[in-house]
Formats: structure tokens, sequence, C-alpha cells
């Protein structure tokens, strides 16, 4: 089950527990407060079961702060800017759920690459390896962004998932997943914080959402 659903429910069981304590002062009937809990509770497991997960996404996307959107836009950016400078193709961004649900994506957003690179599988080990490197860095590179920017990272279990499933492909051991995290993470900020002006400029520019070729031209010119 999805984690902002079992957020969701034991939100659901908490406010149930303290209505209960609070009914008999306001005269409520304890059914009410237990009516709408396993209302909640109910919706969220037939969301997680049925839509995936994504009406509560869109949900907790609906209340989300201006600060919490604009983490979304630093960490997509971070995607964006190092797979730019790495070669790897980008095909389109989102950054809100509403976004990602209207193209039939989950999650709060996500710039979106071409991994044909990754699914062929060159033969030659050396550019296969090569490969996966910028892949991995790539994919950490949200993560950087947000450290760089605000200190720590509240997004990036996705992308984790990511680069070890590739990893778990390339048949390393899971003693080196961390690692390797690590060392694309060091990476991506490396070339995040080469490249401060084009960053910054391509953070304005995914704001106003502009389109995929407008912020590889944004990157372009703001290139040190």
């Amino acid at each position: 089950m999805q984690q902002t659903a079992l957020n969701l429910i034991a939100i659901g069981v908490f406010i149930m527990t303290f209505s209960s304590l609070l009914s008999p002062l306001f005269h409520i009937s304890p059914y009410v407060p237990a009516a709408a809990t396993f209302g909640i509770m109910g919706l969220a497991t037939v969301d997680t079961l049925s839509w995936e997960g994504k009406g509560v996404t869109l949900l907790l996307d609906i209340f989300a702060s201006r600060q919490q959107r604009q983490r979304v836009i630093h960490h997509e950016a971070g995607h964006f800017l190092t797979a730019y400078f790495l070669g790897i193709p980008i095909t389109g961004y989102t950054l809100t759920a509403w976004e990602a649900f209207k193209q039939g994506k989950q999650g709060l957003g996500g710039v979106e690459f071409d991994t044909k690179a990754l699914e062929e599988k060159p033969l030659n080990l050396g550019e296969m390896r090569l490969t996966l490197e910028r892949f991995c860095t790539v994919w950490m590179a949200g993560i950087a962004a947000e450290n760089l920017v605000y200190g720590n990272a509240e997004g990036g279990g996705e992308d984790r998932s990511q680069v070890r499933a590739v990893l778990n492909m390339a048949g390393l051991p899971e003693t080196v997943y961390q690692q390797k995290e690590r060392w694309a993470q060091l990476q991506a900020s490396s070339l995040i914080e080469k490249n401060q002006p084009a960053y910054d400029a391509l953070v304005a520019a995914m704001e106003e959402r502009a389109s995929v070729e407008d912020c590889c031209r944004v990157i372009h010119t703001h290139i040190n």
C-alpha cells in the first residue's frame, strides 16, 4: 500500500480516537466520527487497490504549500540539468500530481528521459558502465539539488528505487548500492554547483512551464 494512503489511514484512526473523547462534551453521536473515519479509510484503500494511489496523491497535492511546490521544481530541475549535460534525451516533464495524472502518470511530477540506451544494453562493457553511471547520476540529481538548495531532501524515494533497479539489472550486488548512490549524488551536486546560473535560470523556466526545447535553450544560454 502506498505510504500516502497509510498516512491518511493513520490520520483517520487518530481523528476517530480524538473525536470519541470529545463527542460527549459536544453531544455528538459517536457514530458520526466513526462513520467519517471508516469512510476515509475505505476510500484510501479503494484508491490504493483500484487507482494505485493516484486519488490520494491528487488530494494531497491540492493542499501542497508554495514552498512544497517550489521544492518539487528545484528537485526536477536537478534531474533536467544533469540529463542535459550528460547527453540523456529529455522527452518531457510534469511538476504537479494533476499534470502527471492528465498524462496518465503517477506521483507528484517528474522529468521523463529516453532510456533506450539502458534497455538496449550495448555490447561494449565499458560503454555500458558509462551509460549506467550517467543514468544513476541523473536519478540522484533531484536529491542532490534539494540538499544544495534546502539543506535536506524530502523527495527521492522513487529515484533511489530506479537506481537500485538498474544496478540490479546490471548484476551488481546489493552491498554496493549505497556506495553507487553516494557517488552518483556527489557527481550530480558537483555538476549543479558548477553550472549554478544555468540551474537557477532553468528553475525559473520550469516554473513558467516552458517547453523542453526552451528549457534546453535557457541552459545553453547560461552555461559558464
